[in-house]
C-alpha cells in the first residue's frame, strides 16, 4: 500500500511524519512554486503531473492505493485535478484542510475573490497585501496608484507600480511581529485569504487590536463529492482504514462519511470515505 500526499502545507508535513511513524508506505508531492520549500520526511517529488490525466497515469504506474489532498485551501486547480483523477482511477481520496478563520468581532469584510478584494481595498490609504505572489496581477490595476506593501517568500520577477514596496519573509509570524509591521508601515487596510490555522493568524489578531480594516477572501469550494477532515489525526486514521481494504474490494467500500468526515454540502456520497 502506498499513499500519495499532495502537500506543501504544515498539515501535509505532519501527516508524512505520522505515516512514517506508523510504518505506512507513502510519498509526498509538492507543486514546486516555492524556491526552497520546507520538505517533509520520506520520499518527495516536486512538480506538476500534467493535469488530471497525468495524475491518473501516475497513480496507476506507482500503484497508489489512496490519496490525501493536503494542499493549500486555495490550491483549487490541484484539488480539482485530484478529485477527477481519483474518481477515474477508483483511488480513495480525502481532503485534509485546516479549519477556516472566524471573525469573532464581526468586523471583517468578506469577499468572494481577488477582484472583489481589490475593489474594496481601493478605498484604503496604506494597504498590506498578504495574498501571495501568484495573484498580484489581480491587484496591480485597481491599486496601481495606491501605497501597497506586499509580503512574499521569494523575490518577484514582475515589475510592480512605483508606489508599491516588497517585503521578503517566511513565516510563521507572531501577533507581536505583525503588530510592529502594521505600525511601522502605517497600514490601515489588510488584505488576506482565508488560509485558516494558527500559524498565519497573527496578522489578523494584530489588525483587530489596532483597528486596521481586514478584507478576507473566501475559500474556493471543495470539489463536489470529496470528503474532508480537519486534523492530521483523523487523516491518519482514514489512511489506516483504507489500508485494510483489498484493491479488488475498493468499489464496494461504504462511501458514506464516518462521524469524523465531513461531506461537501449538497454533494453526493464522498469518493474515498472509509467504511462505516
Amino acid at each position: 500500500m502506498t499513499v500519495l500526499i499532495l502537500g506543501g502545507t504544515g498539515e501535509a508535513r505532519s501527516l508524512a511524519a505520522a505515516l512514517d511513524d506508523a510504518d505506512i508506505a507513502f510519498e509526498s508531492s509538492l507543486a514546486g512554486r516555492v524556491r526552497n520549500p520546507r520538505l517533509p520526511v520520506g520520499p518527495v517529488r516536486i512538480g506538476g503531473f500534467g493535469g488530471a490525466d497525468g495524475l491518473v497515469r501516475y497513480l496507476t504506474e506507482r500503484g497508489i492505493r489512496s490519496v490525501v489532498d493536503a494542499t493549500h485551501p486555495f490550491a483549487a486547480g490541484i484539488s480539482a485535478n485530484a478529485a477527477a483523477a481519483c474518481a477515474a482511477a477508483n483511488v480513495p481520496l480525502v481532503r485534509l484542510q485546516r479549519p477556516g478563520w472566524h471573525d469573532a468581532h464581526g468586523r471583517w469584510t468578506w469577499v468572494d475573490d481577488h477582484d472583489g478584494a481589490a475593489h474594496v481595498a481601493a478605498t484604503g490609504r496604506r494597504i498590506f497585501l498578504s495574498t501571495g505572489r501568484q495573484t498580484l496581477d489581480r491587484f496591480v490595476g485597481p491599486l496601481a496608484a495606491h501605497d501597497v506593501l506586499v509580503r512574499v517568500v521569494d523575490p518577484l520577477t514582475t515589475e510592480l507600480p512605483p508606489s508599491w514596496s516588497v517585503l521578503l519573509g517566511r513565516g510563521p509570524y507572531t501577533a507581536s511581529d505583525e503588530r510592529k509591521l502594521l505600525l511601522d508601515n502605517g497600514i490601515d487596510t489588510l488584505v488576506t485569504k482565508d488560509s485558516g490555522g494558527s500559524l498565519t493568524r497573527g496578522k489578523l489578531d494584530a489588525a483587530d487590536e489596532l483597528g486596521v480594516r481586514v478584507i478576507v477572501i473566501r475559500r474556493p469550494p471543495t470539489p463536489r463529492g470529496v470528503a474532508t477532515v480537519e486534523t492530521v489525526t483523523v487523516a491518519r486514521e482514514w489512511v489506516l482504514r483504507v489500508a485494510e481494504v483489498r484493491p479488488a474490494d475498493l468499489r464496494n467500500v461504504d462511501r458514506r462519511p464516518s462521524s469524523s468526515l465531513r461531506a461537501v454540502p449538497g454533494a453526493t456520497a464522498p469518493s474515498a470515505a472509509p467504511r462505516a
